[in-house]
């Protein structure tokens, strides 16, 4: 008979999230035990193929954090760029809305499975393989990680100068995973908005790109007052100005601030980025600054 530690080493990869093993590489954040080490190998090189890989976190959920990655991949597309969009944001999708891509499957290619195109645009998200758009996602950490890898490993991403990786809010599995996965991520660019308690949560992504050695590229704090329609005049409405302050004395760049603006609803709900079908909004406007200071539309930046 099997003492316990044994039954706890043999476990499988959907066991491991409760098994109790602290030596187990998948309680770890590692591989699951099933995933081959030759894979490596592949993962490594879809990875040397894309130049330039960030990571768009927020604290917690409702701050626009999908909204602010759309419009990153499509203003570094706009401006010449080879991109793609990965969404690992794998229970709650919003980027085929978004993207008018609601519906989209992906297909197999010669080199893997390919990504749903949109304008040039290559976009990948859970939301392309749910045979119904209202099924829900019930899967666990081990599951997660497994999954993601398939995003980066198995999918024909060719050659791009830009891929932005949206992740779900927090610091839970999938930026985990992402870190893991990809070691010479460029940095992490994290969303706000104005007031303390979504800023206070916008410390704890700070605080874990600290402790797995990504850097953060800067915050960017949305809904940073409204911005009327027919003058263009900004109006605060929640506390004014909470990222700046927040981000200089967590010692990391404050990127800019966005302004609630209808349109910039009006496109993501008629699946268009904001900064292409609303050009001339205070909104686009806005992140036309933050792109030049991130440096997207460069090749050798």
């Amino acid at each position: 008979m099997q003492n316990e530690k044994e039954n706890k080493t043999d476990c499988s990869p959907e066991q491991c999230e409760t098994c109790g093993d602290t030596s187990c590489a998948s309680r770890q954040g590692g591989r699951p035990h099933s995933a081959p080490v030759q894979d490596d190998a592949r993962l490594k090189a879809r990875l040397n193929r894309i130049r330039r890989k960030i990571i768009v976190m927020s604290g917690k959920g409702g701050v626009g954090k999908s909204t602010v990655a759309v419009n990153l991949a499509m203003s570094a597309m706009l401006a010449g760029q080879r991109v793609g969009l990965l969404d690992v944001d794998l229970h709650g999708p919003s980027v085929p809305t978004m993207l008018g891509l609601v519906g989209c499957r992906m297909e197999g290619g010669v080199d893997g499975m390919l990504p749903v195109e949109v304008g040039g645009l290559k976009v990948l998200s859970t939301g392309f393989l749910l045979q119904n758009n209202d099924d829900p996602v019930i899967w666990r950490g081990p599951m997660k990680m497994g999954v993601i890898r398939q995003f980066i490993e198995d999918v024909a991403w060719g050659d791009l100068d830009l891929l932005v990786i949206d992740v779900p809010p927090g610091t839970g599995d999938e930026p985990l995973s992402i870190c893991q996965l990809i070691s010479d991520l460029e940095g992490a660019v994290i969303v706000t908005t104005p007031q303390k308690v979504a800023a206070a949560d916008v410390r704890k992504s700070i605080n874990f790109c600290n402790e797995v050695g990504v850097k953060v590229l800067g915050v960017i704090e949305n809904m940073s007052g409204f911005a009327c329609p027919k003058c263009g005049e900004v109006t605060p409405i929640l506390r004014a100005n909470g990222g700046r302050p927040m981000a200089e004395e967590m010692g990391v760049p404050f990127l800019g601030s966005i302004p609630i603006d209808p349109l910039v609803a009006e496109s993501g709900d008629d699946g268009k980025a904001f900064v292409e079908s609303a050009a001339s909004s205070p909104a686009a406007g806005a992140f036309r600054e933050i792109v030049r200071e991130l440096a997207l539309g460069e090749k050798n930046a």
